[in-house]
C-alpha cells in the first residue's frame, strides 16, 4: 500500500515538471515566433519602402497608374472593387480615368463602368512636412473636365485619389496603389 502511495507522489510530481516543461517550451516556441515575425515584418516593411520609392519617381516623372481598389461615391457609400478594371493612369499629358464597380453589368465601357480620358492641365507636386506627396492636375477632354487630387504616403505605394468634376458635385474616391505605368496590369475600356 505504502508502494503505491508513494508512486502516485512521484508521479504527480513528475506531471508537475512536465507542466512546467511545456510552459517553457511555449514561452520558448513565442518567443522564436517573434523573432521570426519580426524578421518578416522587416522585409515587408522594406519591400513597401522600396515600392513607395518607385511609386514617388513615376509620380514625378508623369508616368503611373493608381490601382484602385476601393471607391468611395459621394454620399459615402464605400464598395470593394477590382483593381485592374478602377483605376486612374496618367501617361505624359494624357490621363484616363476609369471607374467600373460592377461585375455583372458591361457598362458604356464594356468592363462595368465608365472610361473617360482627357488632357492634363494644371499639375501640380507637392510634399507636405511629413513627407507625404499631393500630386494635383485638371484633366479635361470628352467626357470629363475635373480636379484630380492623388495623395501618396511617405515611403508607401498606398494613395488615394478624389475626383472633382466641375460641373457637378459628384465626387469620387479611389483607394489603392500607385504603379509605375509598364508595371501595371489594368484594362482600359471604351473610352466616351
Amino acid at each position: 500500500m505504502l508502494a503505491l502511495v508513494s508512486v502516485g507522489f512521484i508521479g504527480s510530481a513528475q506531471k508537475k515538471e512536465t507542466r512546467q516543461e511545456r510552459v517553457e517550451r511555449w514561452k520558448n516556441d513565442m518567443e522564436a515566433f517573434q523573432q521570426r515575425r519580426m524578421k518578416s515584418m522587416a522585409i515587408y516593411d522594406v519591400a513597401d519602402s522600396l515600392e513607395g520609392r518607385m511609386a514617388e519617381e513615376a509620380v514625378r516623372g508623369a508616368d503611373f497608374v493608381l490601382e484602385a481598389d476601393a471607391v468611395t461615391f459621394r454620399r459615402g457609400n464605400r464598395v470593394q472593387v477590382n483593381s485592374t478594371t478602377n483605376f486612374i493612369s496618367v501617361k505624359g499629358d494624357r490621363a484616363v480615368v476609369q471607374v467600373s464597380p460592377s461585375y455583372f453589368y458591361a457598362g458604356p465601357n464594356g468592363v462595368g463602368g465608365v472610361t473617360v480620358d482627357g488632357v492634363i492641365s494644371g499639375v501640380s507636386v507637392t510634399s507636405d512636412k511629413r513627407g507625404n506627396i499631393r500630386y494635383s492636375m485638371n484633366v479635361t477632354g470628352v467626357g470629363i473636365s475635373a480636379r484630380v487630387d492623388i495623395s501618396i504616403r511617405k515611403d508607401s505605394p498606398y494613395a488615394y485619389a478624389v475626383v472633382i468634376p466641375n460641373f457637378s458635385s459628384n465626387s469620387i474616391r479611389l483607394d489603392g496603389r500607385i504603379v509605375p505605368y509598364s508595371l501595371s496590369r489594368v484594362v482600359e475600356g471604351t473610352s466616351l
